[in-house]
């Protein structure tokens, strides 16, 4: 009966580090849990919101990544506005990218809220805040949605590839809004 006993154990230990390996594997190069903190990334993303970002995803114009912020010790959220090879510039409250414009749709209930002649983001081209013409190779240009109060690249500049964790794939919590951000 003793040996049974040890053979039991012996078999969940087996099965518990296997499943701790997976998990670390996982973690470390598929998906990583973040919180998001601030309030630069309303209404899509709320302060305190637990997030899933996935570490092997092509980043693609418009997506919400999580990176090592360039000034400073946090990470941020941020939309990737810029992928490299483009010119970028706001104008009217119209994002320009390489000359084509663009609808911003996850930007829309901070515009509704604007009067006549309100701006919610000031007009800027990317050589003004950055001395470049285009976002450089290995590069992105990223903005917060909530463009008032949001530190991002019109500040600190271009981020670098390799400071991206990862790309926001899904929220997990508040349970409320969990699914796919917008």
């Amino acid at each position: 009966m003793n040996n049974l006993f040890l053979k039991e154990v012996l078999s969940w230990v087996k099965a518990l580090v296997i499943a701790l390996v997976i998990v670390m594997v996982c973690r470390h190069f598929l998906i990583t849990p973040s919180i998001v903190k601030g309030e630069s990334m309303m209404p899509n993303l709320q302060d305190g919101d637990r997030i899933l970002l996935s570490k092997i995803s092509k980043i693609e114009r418009f997506d919400e990544i999580a990176f090592h912020a360039p000034d400073s010790e946090d990470n941020y959220v941020k939309r990737v506005i810029g992928l490299p090879g483009d010119e970028i510039e706001m104008k009217n409250d119209t994002l320009y990218i390489n000359n084509e414009a663009y609808n911003e749709p996850y930007l829309k209930m901070y515009k509704e809220e604007l009067s006549a002649n309100q701006y919610l983001t000031n007009n800027f081209t990317l050589e003004e805040l950055t001395n470049q013409k285009v976002v450089p190779k290995g590069h992105y240009f990223v903005l917060g949605d909530n463009r008032s109060v949001s530190k991002d690249s019109r500040s600190f500049g271009f981020i670098r590839e390799d400071t991206v964790i990862g790309d926001v794939k899904m929220r997990i919590w508040p349970l409320n809004t969990f699914g796919v951000p917008r």
